[in-house]
Protein backbone atom coordinates (compact mmCIF):
# COMPACT_ATOMS: atom_id res chain seq x y z
CA UNK A 1 0.00 0.00 0.00
CA UNK A 2 3.23 2.33 -0.22
CA UNK A 3 2.98 4.71 -3.42
CA UNK A 4 5.83 3.30 -5.59
CA UNK A 5 6.82 6.84 -5.92
CA UNK A 6 7.64 7.19 -2.66
CA UNK A 7 10.14 4.04 -2.79
CA UNK A 8 11.55 5.87 -5.88
CA UNK A 9 12.27 8.73 -3.71
CA UNK A 10 13.15 7.31 -0.77
CA UNK A 11 15.76 5.25 -2.08
CA UNK A 12 17.27 8.53 -4.16
CA UNK A 13 17.40 10.29 -0.88
CA UNK A 14 19.33 7.36 1.37
CA UNK A 15 22.92 6.43 0.65
CA UNK A 16 23.34 2.91 0.65
CA UNK A 17 27.15 3.00 2.30
CA UNK A 18 25.80 5.09 5.20
CA UNK A 19 22.87 2.73 5.64
CA UNK A 20 25.00 -0.31 6.14
CA UNK A 21 27.53 1.25 8.10
CA UNK A 22 25.11 1.05 10.68
CA UNK A 23 25.28 -2.52 11.04
CA UNK A 24 29.01 -3.07 9.15
CA UNK A 25 32.50 -1.47 9.82
CA UNK A 26 32.94 -0.48 6.26
CA UNK A 27 36.51 -0.10 4.66
CA UNK A 28 36.93 2.13 1.27
CA UNK A 29 38.57 0.67 -1.54
CA UNK A 30 38.89 2.66 -4.54
CA UNK A 31 35.22 3.73 -5.85
CA UNK A 32 33.58 0.78 -3.71
CA UNK A 33 33.36 0.14 0.48
CA UNK A 34 33.78 -3.55 1.36
CA UNK A 35 33.07 -5.27 4.37
CA UNK A 36 33.39 -9.02 5.79
CA UNK A 37 30.15 -10.34 4.61
CA UNK A 38 27.32 -10.81 6.92
CA UNK A 39 25.59 -13.45 5.66
CA UNK A 40 28.46 -15.91 5.77
CA UNK A 41 31.24 -16.56 7.77
CA UNK A 42 34.76 -15.30 5.70
CA UNK A 43 37.81 -13.73 6.70
CA UNK A 44 38.88 -11.53 4.11
CA UNK A 45 35.92 -8.89 2.59
CA UNK A 46 33.91 -9.92 -0.41
CA UNK A 47 31.06 -7.95 0.15
CA UNK A 48 30.65 -4.75 -1.53
CA UNK A 49 28.87 -1.99 -1.54
CA UNK A 50 28.80 0.56 -4.93
CA UNK A 51 28.28 4.16 -3.95
CA UNK A 52 27.47 5.14 -7.47
CA UNK A 53 25.17 1.93 -8.18
CA UNK A 54 23.46 2.23 -4.60
CA UNK A 55 24.13 -1.39 -4.40
CA UNK A 56 25.50 -4.38 -2.57
CA UNK A 57 27.21 -7.71 -3.94
CA UNK A 58 29.12 -10.61 -2.20
CA UNK A 59 31.56 -11.66 -4.77
CA UNK A 60 31.84 -15.26 -2.17
CA UNK A 61 28.06 -15.96 -1.66
CA UNK A 62 26.42 -14.01 -4.01
CA UNK A 63 23.66 -12.22 -2.17
CA UNK A 64 22.88 -9.07 -3.67
CA UNK A 65 20.43 -5.91 -3.62
CA UNK A 66 19.55 -2.11 -2.78
CA UNK A 67 19.30 -0.43 0.54
CA UNK A 68 15.91 -2.20 1.28
CA UNK A 69 17.50 -5.47 0.40
CA UNK A 70 19.77 -5.20 2.74
CA UNK A 71 17.60 -4.30 5.45
CA UNK A 72 15.18 -7.06 4.36
CA UNK A 73 18.17 -9.91 4.55
CA UNK A 74 20.08 -8.13 7.74
CA UNK A 75 17.59 -7.55 9.63
CA UNK A 76 14.77 -9.80 9.01
CA UNK A 77 12.39 -6.88 7.78
CA UNK A 78 9.19 -7.11 5.79
CA UNK A 79 9.73 -5.26 2.76
CA UNK A 80 6.99 -2.65 4.36
CA UNK A 81 8.81 -2.80 7.13
CA UNK A 82 12.15 -2.20 5.63
CA UNK A 83 10.87 0.87 4.15
CA UNK A 84 9.44 2.76 7.13
CA UNK A 85 13.06 1.77 8.87
CA UNK A 86 15.10 3.43 5.66
CA UNK A 87 12.25 6.67 5.89
CA UNK A 88 13.03 7.45 9.76
CA UNK A 89 16.43 7.23 9.23
CA UNK A 90 16.21 9.81 6.79
CA UNK A 91 13.04 11.97 8.35
CA UNK A 92 10.67 10.94 6.03
CA UNK A 93 6.63 9.97 6.45
CA UNK A 94 5.49 6.86 5.11
CA UNK A 95 2.54 7.93 3.00
CA UNK A 96 -0.36 5.59 2.22
CA UNK A 97 -2.35 5.00 -0.64
CA UNK A 98 -5.27 7.10 -0.73
CA UNK A 99 -8.75 5.83 0.26
CA UNK A 100 -7.51 2.79 2.79
CA UNK A 101 -8.83 4.03 6.02
CA UNK A 102 -8.79 0.61 7.14
CA UNK A 103 -5.49 0.46 6.89
CA UNK A 104 -4.53 3.39 8.75
CA UNK A 105 -7.22 2.28 11.49
CA UNK A 106 -5.42 -1.22 11.92
CA UNK A 107 -1.72 1.02 11.88
CA UNK A 108 -2.78 2.79 14.71
CA UNK A 109 -4.41 -0.14 16.43
CA UNK A 110 -1.06 -2.05 16.32
CA UNK A 111 1.21 1.10 17.60
CA UNK A 112 -1.07 1.06 20.19
CA UNK A 113 -0.64 -2.65 20.87
CA UNK A 114 3.12 -2.09 20.88
CA UNK A 115 3.11 0.69 23.05
CA UNK A 116 1.09 -1.11 25.94
CA UNK A 117 3.70 -4.00 25.43
CA UNK A 118 6.23 -1.52 25.71
CA UNK A 119 4.71 -0.22 29.52
CA UNK A 120 3.96 -3.61 30.40
CA UNK A 121 7.91 -4.38 30.20
CA UNK A 122 9.18 -1.53 32.25
CA UNK A 123 6.64 -1.91 35.10
CA UNK A 124 7.59 -6.02 35.14
CA UNK A 125 11.31 -4.71 35.19
CA UNK A 126 11.02 -2.12 37.91
CA UNK A 127 9.18 -4.93 40.12
CA UNK A 128 11.77 -7.20 39.47
CA UNK A 129 14.19 -4.39 41.57
CA UNK A 130 11.94 -3.90 43.98
CA UNK A 131 11.41 -7.88 45.11
CA UNK A 132 14.25 -9.82 47.04
CA UNK A 133 12.33 -13.02 46.36
CA UNK A 134 12.96 -12.30 42.22
CA UNK A 135 16.31 -11.55 42.74
CA UNK A 136 17.07 -14.08 44.89
CA UNK A 137 15.33 -17.04 42.32
CA UNK A 138 17.83 -15.12 39.49
CA UNK A 139 20.93 -15.26 41.75
CA UNK A 140 20.20 -18.89 42.18
CA UNK A 141 19.97 -19.72 38.72
CA UNK A 142 23.54 -18.17 38.07
CA UNK A 143 21.95 -14.70 36.26
CA UNK A 144 23.43 -11.53 36.58
CA UNK A 145 22.51 -8.50 36.34
CA UNK A 146 23.86 -7.78 32.54
CA UNK A 147 22.22 -10.65 31.09
CA UNK A 148 18.87 -10.20 33.15
CA UNK A 149 19.27 -6.44 31.67
CA UNK A 150 20.47 -7.62 28.09
CA UNK A 151 17.22 -10.04 27.90
CA UNK A 152 14.83 -7.11 29.80
CA UNK A 153 14.02 -10.06 32.51
CA UNK A 154 11.53 -8.76 35.34
CA UNK A 155 8.98 -10.03 37.69
CA UNK A 156 5.14 -9.96 37.82
CA UNK A 157 3.84 -8.97 41.32
CA UNK A 158 1.50 -11.23 42.82
CA UNK A 159 -1.63 -8.55 42.59
CA UNK A 160 -5.17 -9.58 40.85
CA UNK A 161 -4.81 -6.16 38.90
CA UNK A 162 -0.93 -4.90 39.65
CA UNK A 163 -1.08 -3.52 35.86
CA UNK A 164 -3.43 -1.08 36.63
CA UNK A 165 -0.65 1.02 37.88
CA UNK A 166 0.60 1.65 34.55
CA UNK A 167 -2.74 1.56 32.97
CA UNK A 168 -5.41 3.91 34.82
CA UNK A 169 -7.81 2.95 32.10
CA UNK A 170 -7.56 -0.77 32.93
CA UNK A 171 -10.56 -1.41 31.28
CA UNK A 172 -9.04 -0.14 27.30
CA UNK A 173 -9.45 -3.16 25.26
CA UNK A 174 -5.95 -2.48 23.98
CA UNK A 175 -5.03 -4.62 27.44
CA UNK A 176 -7.30 -7.46 26.37
CA UNK A 177 -5.99 -7.50 22.76
CA UNK A 178 -2.51 -7.34 23.60
CA UNK A 179 -3.10 -10.19 26.12
CA UNK A 180 -1.65 -8.61 29.31
CA UNK A 181 -5.46 -9.35 31.05
CA UNK A 182 -7.98 -11.93 31.44
CA UNK A 183 -11.50 -11.61 31.11
CA UNK A 184 -13.46 -14.27 33.64
CA UNK A 185 -16.92 -15.30 33.32
CA UNK A 186 -18.36 -13.11 35.40
CA UNK A 187 -16.59 -10.39 33.49
CA UNK A 188 -14.10 -9.15 36.06
CA UNK A 189 -10.59 -8.51 34.56
CA UNK A 190 -7.13 -9.44 35.93
CA UNK A 191 -3.62 -9.62 34.85
CA UNK A 192 -2.92 -12.48 33.12
CA UNK A 193 1.08 -13.38 34.43
CA UNK A 194 0.75 -12.73 38.71
CA UNK A 195 3.87 -13.76 40.85
CA UNK A 196 6.21 -14.76 38.05
CA UNK A 197 9.93 -14.23 36.47
CA UNK A 198 8.99 -12.17 33.08
CA UNK A 199 10.65 -12.92 30.05
CA UNK A 200 10.01 -10.66 27.51
CA UNK A 201 9.55 -11.87 23.85
CA UNK A 202 10.86 -9.35 21.06
CA UNK A 203 10.38 -9.66 17.40
CA UNK A 204 13.57 -8.95 14.94
CA UNK A 205 13.17 -5.19 15.49
CA UNK A 206 13.63 -5.89 19.26
CA UNK A 207 9.47 -5.05 19.49
CA UNK A 208 7.93 -6.81 22.59
CA UNK A 209 5.36 -8.44 21.12
CA UNK A 210 4.66 -10.93 24.11
CA UNK A 211 5.49 -12.49 27.58
CA UNK A 212 6.65 -15.86 28.83
CA UNK A 213 6.38 -16.42 32.40
CA UNK A 214 8.00 -18.81 34.78
CA UNK A 215 6.71 -19.54 38.44
CA UNK A 216 9.66 -19.12 41.10
CA UNK A 217 9.61 -22.65 42.60
CA UNK A 218 6.59 -24.66 42.39
CA UNK A 219 3.16 -24.39 40.98
CA UNK A 220 1.30 -24.96 37.26
CA UNK A 221 2.13 -24.28 34.49
CA UNK A 222 5.73 -23.57 35.11
CA UNK A 223 5.85 -21.53 32.20
CA UNK A 224 3.23 -19.59 31.11
CA UNK A 225 3.05 -17.80 27.30
CA UNK A 226 0.86 -14.80 26.28
CA UNK A 227 -1.86 -16.17 23.90
CA UNK A 228 -2.04 -15.34 20.31
CA UNK A 229 -2.53 -11.56 19.66
CA UNK A 230 -2.67 -9.62 16.33
CA UNK A 231 1.07 -8.87 17.35
CA UNK A 232 2.47 -12.66 18.16
CA UNK A 233 2.05 -15.78 16.37
CA UNK A 234 3.88 -18.35 18.41
CA UNK A 235 4.55 -20.51 15.37
CA UNK A 236 6.49 -17.58 13.37
CA UNK A 237 7.98 -16.14 16.45
CA UNK A 238 11.38 -17.64 18.28
CA UNK A 239 12.92 -15.84 21.59
CA UNK A 240 16.07 -14.35 22.13
CA UNK A 241 16.10 -13.72 18.20
CA UNK A 242 16.58 -10.11 18.44
CA UNK A 243 19.68 -10.63 21.07
CA UNK A 244 21.08 -14.09 18.60
CA UNK A 245 21.53 -12.48 15.32
CA UNK A 246 24.80 -10.83 14.99
CA UNK A 247 26.06 -14.34 16.81
CA UNK A 248 24.35 -16.95 14.75
CA UNK A 249 25.78 -14.99 11.53
CA UNK A 250 29.43 -15.04 13.16
CA UNK A 251 29.44 -18.91 14.54
CA UNK A 252 27.83 -19.98 11.05
CA UNK A 253 25.13 -21.21 13.01
CA UNK A 254 21.94 -21.16 15.00
CA UNK A 255 21.03 -23.92 17.87
CA UNK A 256 17.58 -24.25 18.80
CA UNK A 257 16.94 -25.07 22.33
CA UNK A 258 13.63 -25.53 24.51
CA UNK A 259 13.38 -22.65 27.01
CA UNK A 260 13.86 -19.56 28.02
CA UNK A 261 16.29 -19.88 31.15
CA UNK A 262 18.10 -22.13 28.55
CA UNK A 263 18.97 -19.52 26.34
CA UNK A 264 19.77 -17.08 28.65
CA UNK A 265 21.70 -19.12 30.34
CA UNK A 266 23.54 -20.05 27.75
CA UNK A 267 24.04 -16.16 27.34
CA UNK A 268 25.21 -16.12 30.41
CA UNK A 269 28.19 -18.44 29.21
CA UNK A 270 29.08 -16.81 25.81
CA UNK A 271 26.77 -18.98 23.64
CA UNK A 272 25.23 -16.12 22.13
CA UNK A 273 23.38 -18.08 18.83
CA UNK A 274 20.68 -19.79 21.03
CA UNK A 275 17.17 -19.39 20.11
CA UNK A 276 13.69 -21.43 21.85
CA UNK A 277 10.48 -22.10 20.57
CA UNK A 278 7.66 -20.85 22.11
CA UNK A 279 6.09 -23.89 23.54
CA UNK A 280 5.34 -24.97 19.94
CA UNK A 281 6.97 -27.84 18.00
CA UNK A 282 8.93 -25.85 15.40
CA UNK A 283 7.73 -24.80 12.46
CA UNK A 284 8.98 -24.52 8.61
CA UNK A 285 8.58 -20.87 9.51
CA UNK A 286 10.73 -21.11 12.00
CA UNK A 287 13.49 -23.32 9.76
CA UNK A 288 13.37 -20.27 6.94
CA UNK A 289 13.54 -17.26 9.57
CA UNK A 290 16.72 -18.51 10.97
CA UNK A 291 18.18 -19.83 7.54
CA UNK A 292 18.25 -15.99 6.86
CA UNK A 293 21.02 -15.90 9.22
CA UNK A 294 23.23 -19.11 8.73
CA UNK A 295 23.14 -21.73 6.93
CA UNK A 296 23.49 -24.29 9.56
CA UNK A 297 20.58 -24.87 12.77
CA UNK A 298 21.42 -27.29 15.37
CA UNK A 299 18.74 -28.42 17.29
CA UNK A 300 19.88 -29.11 20.90
CA UNK A 301 17.29 -31.13 22.57
CA UNK A 302 17.27 -33.31 26.37
CA UNK A 303 18.52 -37.03 25.78
CA UNK A 304 14.97 -38.41 27.61
CA UNK A 305 12.02 -39.62 25.46
CA UNK A 306 10.24 -36.62 25.47
CA UNK A 307 13.73 -34.95 24.32
CA UNK A 308 13.47 -37.36 21.47
CA UNK A 309 9.90 -37.38 21.22
CA UNK A 310 10.43 -33.18 20.70
CA UNK A 311 13.20 -34.29 18.22
CA UNK A 312 10.66 -36.12 16.05
CA UNK A 313 8.05 -33.43 15.69
CA UNK A 314 11.16 -30.76 15.24
CA UNK A 315 12.32 -33.23 11.96
CA UNK A 316 9.19 -33.92 10.78
CA UNK A 317 8.34 -29.92 10.73
CA UNK A 318 10.92 -29.18 8.75
CA UNK A 319 11.24 -31.44 5.49
CA UNK A 320 9.22 -28.78 3.63
CA UNK A 321 11.72 -25.97 4.68
CA UNK A 322 14.76 -28.12 3.88
CA UNK A 323 17.60 -26.54 1.05
CA UNK A 324 20.52 -28.08 -0.51
CA UNK A 325 22.88 -25.64 0.57
CA UNK A 326 21.54 -25.78 4.30
CA UNK A 327 22.53 -28.49 7.05
CA UNK A 328 19.78 -29.14 9.94
CA UNK A 329 21.50 -31.45 12.55
CA UNK A 330 20.42 -32.63 15.94
CA UNK A 331 22.39 -32.69 19.47
CA UNK A 332 21.03 -34.96 22.28
CA UNK A 333 22.66 -34.13 25.36
CA UNK A 334 23.06 -37.03 28.50
CA UNK A 335 19.57 -37.77 29.90
CA UNK A 336 20.25 -35.69 33.65
CA UNK A 337 21.31 -32.88 31.59
CA UNK A 338 19.42 -29.72 29.63
CA UNK A 339 21.33 -27.17 28.12
CA UNK A 340 21.44 -24.73 31.19
CA UNK A 341 22.60 -27.71 33.39
CA UNK A 342 25.36 -29.19 30.66
CA UNK A 343 26.96 -25.77 30.20
CA UNK A 344 27.41 -24.82 33.65
CA UNK A 345 28.38 -28.68 34.39
CA UNK A 346 30.78 -29.08 31.21
CA UNK A 347 31.44 -25.87 29.78
CA UNK A 348 30.72 -23.51 27.07
CA UNK A 349 33.55 -25.08 24.92
CA UNK A 350 32.38 -28.65 25.45
CA UNK A 351 28.64 -27.91 24.10
CA UNK A 352 30.35 -26.28 21.11
CA UNK A 353 32.04 -29.12 20.31
CA UNK A 354 28.86 -31.08 20.74
CA UNK A 355 27.19 -29.09 18.29
CA UNK A 356 29.93 -29.30 15.43
CA UNK A 357 29.57 -32.99 15.82
CA UNK A 358 25.85 -32.86 15.98
CA UNK A 359 23.95 -35.55 13.97
CA UNK A 360 22.74 -34.14 10.35
CA UNK A 361 19.30 -34.78 9.52
CA UNK A 362 19.44 -37.38 7.25
CA UNK A 363 21.42 -39.36 9.73
CA UNK A 364 18.93 -38.90 12.22
CA UNK A 365 15.72 -39.70 10.51
CA UNK A 366 17.80 -42.98 9.22
CA UNK A 367 18.01 -43.69 12.57
CA UNK A 368 14.64 -43.30 13.91
CA UNK A 369 12.88 -45.03 11.29
CA UNK A 370 15.56 -47.93 11.53
CA UNK A 371 14.80 -48.14 15.42
CA UNK A 372 12.01 -49.92 15.05
CA UNK A 373 12.43 -52.47 12.28
CA UNK A 374 14.78 -55.37 12.48
CA UNK A 375 16.91 -54.81 9.33
CA UNK A 376 18.07 -58.85 9.48
CA UNK A 377 14.59 -59.54 8.35
CA UNK A 378 12.88 -58.99 5.43
CA UNK A 379 9.60 -57.94 6.51
CA UNK A 380 11.65 -55.35 8.74
CA UNK A 381 13.87 -54.25 6.13
CA UNK A 382 10.21 -53.84 3.88
CA UNK A 383 9.10 -51.78 7.03
CA UNK A 384 11.62 -49.60 7.20
CA UNK A 385 11.39 -48.31 2.98
CA UNK A 386 7.40 -48.37 3.91
CA UNK A 387 7.61 -45.93 6.84
CA UNK A 388 10.27 -43.76 4.97
CA UNK A 389 8.02 -43.24 2.34
CA UNK A 390 5.78 -39.73 3.63
CA UNK A 391 9.02 -38.54 5.28
CA UNK A 392 11.11 -38.77 2.18
CA UNK A 393 8.59 -37.43 -0.22
CA UNK A 394 8.15 -34.60 2.09
CA UNK A 395 11.51 -33.48 1.80
CA UNK A 396 11.73 -30.02 -0.46
CA UNK A 397 15.51 -29.54 -1.03
CA UNK A 398 16.21 -32.30 -4.32
CA UNK A 399 19.56 -33.26 -4.20
CA UNK A 400 19.08 -34.18 -0.12
CA UNK A 401 15.71 -35.73 -1.34
CA UNK A 402 17.97 -38.24 -3.97
CA UNK A 403 20.23 -39.00 -1.31
CA UNK A 404 17.34 -40.06 1.34
CA UNK A 405 15.97 -42.05 -1.26
CA UNK A 406 19.64 -43.71 -1.89
CA UNK A 407 20.25 -44.27 1.72
CA UNK A 408 17.07 -45.70 2.67
CA UNK A 409 17.22 -48.33 -0.75
CA UNK A 410 20.61 -49.20 1.28
CA UNK A 411 19.63 -49.59 4.57
CA UNK A 412 16.40 -51.79 3.17
CA UNK A 413 18.31 -53.95 0.78
CA UNK A 414 17.21 -52.73 -2.60
CA UNK A 415 18.36 -50.32 -5.33
CA UNK A 416 17.54 -46.98 -6.07
CA UNK A 417 15.32 -47.44 -8.44
CA UNK A 418 13.11 -50.24 -6.83
CA UNK A 419 12.38 -47.63 -4.27
CA UNK A 420 11.45 -44.75 -6.81
CA UNK A 421 9.13 -47.74 -8.40
CA UNK A 422 7.66 -48.61 -4.92
CA UNK A 423 6.80 -45.00 -4.18
CA UNK A 424 5.43 -43.87 -7.54
CA UNK A 425 8.27 -41.52 -8.37
CA UNK A 426 9.83 -40.58 -11.63
CA UNK A 427 13.10 -42.72 -12.32
CA UNK A 428 15.72 -40.10 -11.33
CA UNK A 429 18.19 -38.74 -14.43
CA UNK A 430 21.66 -41.14 -12.72
CA UNK A 431 20.15 -44.73 -11.51
CA UNK A 432 22.84 -46.13 -13.62
CA UNK A 433 25.86 -44.57 -12.29
CA UNK A 434 27.39 -46.38 -9.77
CA UNK A 435 26.65 -45.75 -6.05
CA UNK A 436 31.00 -45.64 -5.14
CA UNK A 437 31.55 -43.67 -8.62
CA UNK A 438 34.28 -40.78 -8.34
CA UNK A 439 34.77 -40.08 -12.04
CA UNK A 440 34.91 -36.14 -12.10
CA UNK A 441 31.42 -35.22 -14.01
CA UNK A 442 31.78 -33.96 -17.28
CA UNK A 443 30.28 -30.06 -16.75
CA UNK A 444 31.36 -29.52 -12.66
CA UNK A 445 28.71 -26.53 -11.76
CA UNK A 446 31.06 -23.12 -11.30
CA UNK A 447 31.60 -21.72 -7.63
CA UNK A 448 29.02 -19.61 -6.42
CA UNK A 449 28.72 -16.28 -6.61
CA UNK A 450 31.55 -16.61 -9.43
CA UNK A 451 31.50 -13.98 -11.95
CA UNK A 452 31.11 -14.85 -15.44
CA UNK A 453 31.27 -13.09 -18.61
CA UNK A 454 27.60 -12.24 -20.44
CA UNK A 455 27.23 -15.36 -22.94
CA UNK A 456 24.32 -13.44 -25.28
CA UNK A 457 24.10 -10.29 -26.61
CA UNK A 458 20.99 -9.67 -25.03
CA UNK A 459 23.18 -10.20 -21.50
CA UNK A 460 25.55 -7.52 -22.49
CA UNK A 461 22.86 -4.93 -23.26
CA UNK A 462 20.80 -5.79 -20.13
CA UNK A 463 24.33 -4.82 -18.09
CA UNK A 464 25.16 -1.65 -20.35
CA UNK A 465 21.69 0.08 -19.81
CA UNK A 466 21.48 -0.95 -16.07
CA UNK A 467 25.08 1.05 -15.91
CA UNK A 468 23.04 4.01 -18.25
CA UNK A 469 20.05 3.59 -17.65
CA UNK A 470 19.11 6.63 -20.02
CA UNK A 471 20.04 4.12 -22.85
CA UNK A 472 17.08 2.33 -22.36
CA UNK A 473 15.20 4.70 -24.84
CA UNK A 474 17.52 4.03 -27.37
CA UNK A 475 16.89 0.47 -27.87
CA UNK A 476 15.05 -0.57 -31.23
CA UNK A 477 11.94 -2.82 -29.39
CA UNK A 478 12.31 -5.00 -32.58
CA UNK A 479 15.80 -6.25 -31.75
CA UNK A 480 14.81 -7.68 -28.20
CA UNK A 481 15.02 -10.97 -28.54
CA UNK A 482 12.29 -12.25 -26.43
CA UNK A 483 13.66 -16.06 -25.94
CA UNK A 484 16.01 -15.92 -23.38
CA UNK A 485 15.57 -13.71 -19.42
CA UNK A 486 17.89 -11.70 -20.01
CA UNK A 487 16.10 -10.23 -23.43
CA UNK A 488 12.44 -10.94 -21.66
CA UNK A 489 14.15 -8.17 -18.62
CA UNK A 490 14.73 -5.74 -21.92
CA UNK A 491 11.57 -5.57 -23.23
CA UNK A 492 10.33 -5.23 -19.85
CA UNK A 493 12.41 -2.40 -19.12
CA UNK A 494 11.93 -0.70 -22.48
CA UNK A 495 8.18 -1.33 -22.18
CA UNK A 496 8.26 0.58 -18.94
CA UNK A 497 9.68 3.43 -20.47
CA UNK A 498 7.85 3.70 -23.47
CA UNK A 499 4.53 3.77 -21.71
CA UNK A 500 6.23 6.45 -18.71
CA UNK A 501 5.85 3.96 -15.89
CA UNK A 502 10.25 4.83 -15.70
CA UNK A 503 11.65 7.41 -15.91
CA UNK A 504 15.00 7.00 -17.59
CA UNK A 505 16.72 9.46 -15.30
CA UNK A 506 16.64 6.71 -12.26
CA UNK A 507 19.61 5.42 -10.84
CA UNK A 508 20.42 1.47 -10.59
CA UNK A 509 18.76 0.63 -7.31
CA UNK A 510 15.81 2.58 -8.34
CA UNK A 511 15.31 0.92 -11.98
CA UNK A 512 15.72 -2.89 -10.52
CA UNK A 513 13.17 -1.85 -7.40
CA UNK A 514 10.17 -0.66 -10.25
CA UNK A 515 10.79 -4.79 -10.94
CA UNK A 516 10.30 -6.11 -7.57
CA UNK A 517 7.10 -7.71 -7.72
CA UNK A 518 8.05 -8.52 -11.66
CA UNK A 519 9.13 -12.02 -12.89
CA UNK A 520 12.24 -10.17 -14.06
CA UNK A 521 13.20 -8.81 -10.80
CA UNK A 522 15.68 -11.57 -10.14
CA UNK A 523 17.37 -11.58 -13.72
CA UNK A 524 17.52 -7.79 -13.05
CA UNK A 525 19.18 -7.82 -9.41
CA UNK A 526 22.10 -10.42 -10.42
CA UNK A 527 22.99 -8.21 -13.49
CA UNK A 528 22.93 -5.34 -11.80
CA UNK A 529 24.94 -7.26 -8.92
CA UNK A 530 27.67 -8.05 -11.81
CA UNK A 531 28.15 -4.42 -12.12
CA UNK A 532 29.08 -3.75 -8.55
CA UNK A 533 32.90 -3.00 -8.84
CA UNK A 534 33.24 -3.58 -12.32
CA UNK A 535 32.04 -0.96 -14.60
CA UNK A 536 32.26 -0.91 -18.30
CA UNK A 537 35.08 1.44 -19.37
CA UNK A 538 33.30 5.12 -20.42
CA UNK A 539 35.94 4.76 -23.32
CA UNK A 540 34.46 1.79 -24.89
CA UNK A 541 31.03 1.75 -23.57
CA UNK A 542 29.22 3.89 -26.69
CA UNK A 543 31.09 1.55 -29.28
CA UNK A 544 30.06 -1.70 -27.21
CA UNK A 545 26.39 -0.33 -26.79
CA UNK A 546 26.52 -0.25 -30.44
CA UNK A 547 28.23 -3.12 -31.68
CA UNK A 548 25.47 -5.05 -29.33
CA UNK A 549 22.33 -3.33 -31.05
CA UNK A 550 24.63 -4.23 -34.26
CA UNK A 551 24.81 -7.81 -33.28
CA UNK A 552 21.22 -7.95 -31.87
CA UNK A 553 20.26 -6.77 -35.65
CA UNK A 554 22.56 -9.05 -37.48
CA UNK A 555 21.42 -11.89 -35.68
CA UNK A 556 17.39 -11.20 -36.60
CA UNK A 557 18.78 -11.39 -40.24
CA UNK A 558 20.33 -14.11 -39.98
CA UNK A 559 17.17 -15.94 -37.93
CA UNK A 560 14.68 -14.42 -40.38
CA UNK A 561 17.41 -15.23 -43.35
CA UNK A 562 16.99 -18.61 -42.35
CA UNK A 563 13.04 -19.18 -41.83
CA UNK A 564 12.39 -17.55 -45.33
CA UNK A 565 14.91 -19.83 -46.72
CA UNK A 566 13.29 -22.82 -44.83
CA UNK A 567 10.20 -21.92 -46.50
CA UNK A 568 11.66 -21.75 -49.86
CA UNK A 569 12.61 -25.74 -49.53
CA UNK A 570 9.27 -26.65 -48.16
CA UNK A 571 6.69 -24.71 -50.27
CA UNK A 572 8.41 -21.94 -51.98
CA UNK A 573 8.24 -18.31 -51.87
CA UNK A 574 5.88 -15.67 -53.47
CA UNK A 575 6.81 -12.72 -54.87
CA UNK A 576 7.02 -10.56 -51.71
CA UNK A 577 9.25 -13.18 -49.91
CA UNK A 578 11.45 -13.67 -52.61
CA UNK A 579 12.46 -9.67 -52.64
CA UNK A 580 12.13 -9.75 -48.87
CA UNK A 581 15.13 -12.20 -48.51
CA UNK A 582 17.07 -10.63 -51.10
CA UNK A 583 17.33 -7.26 -49.55
CA UNK A 584 18.00 -9.28 -46.52
CA UNK A 585 21.33 -11.26 -47.67
CA UNK A 586 22.37 -7.82 -49.24
CA UNK A 587 22.00 -6.25 -45.60
CA UNK A 588 23.70 -9.15 -44.32
CA UNK A 589 26.87 -8.64 -46.82
CA UNK A 590 26.35 -4.64 -46.24
CA UNK A 591 26.79 -5.20 -41.99
CA UNK A 592 29.84 -7.46 -42.58
CA UNK A 593 31.32 -5.16 -45.16
CA UNK A 594 34.77 -3.89 -43.28
CA UNK A 595 34.07 -0.15 -45.30
CA UNK A 596 30.47 -0.31 -42.72
CA UNK A 597 30.39 3.41 -41.64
Amino acid sequence: MIPRSFIQDLLARVDIVDVIERYLPLKKGGINYFACCPFHGEKTPSFSISPSKQFYHCFGCGVHGNAIGFLMEYSGLSFVEAVRELAQQVGLEVPQEQGDASHAQRSGEHEALLTAMDKATQFYRDQLKTSPEAIAYLKRRGLTGEIAARFGIGFAPAGWQSLEAVFPNYQDKTLLDAGLVIVNEQGRRYDRFRERIMFPIQDRRGRVIAFGGRVLDSGEPKYLNSPETPLFEKGRELYGIRQAMQAIRDDGYALVVEGYMDVVALAQFGIGNAVATLGTATTPHHIQSLLRYADRIVFCFDGDKAGRKAARRALENSLEALRDDATLAFLFLPEEHDPDSFVRSEGADALREAARNATPLAGFLLRELSADCDLDTAEGRARLVHEARPLVSRVAAPLLKLQLVKAVAEAGGLNQGEVEQAWGMPASHRTTVQRHDTRTPRNPRPARGKRQAPTSPAATLLRLVLQHPAWIARIPVDLVPHGEPQGQALAALCDAVSIGELETGKGLAQVVEHFRESPHYAVLAASAAELVGTDYDDSVIEQMFDDTLDSLAARNIEQEILALTAREREQGLDAGERRRLAELIAEKHRTRSPGKA
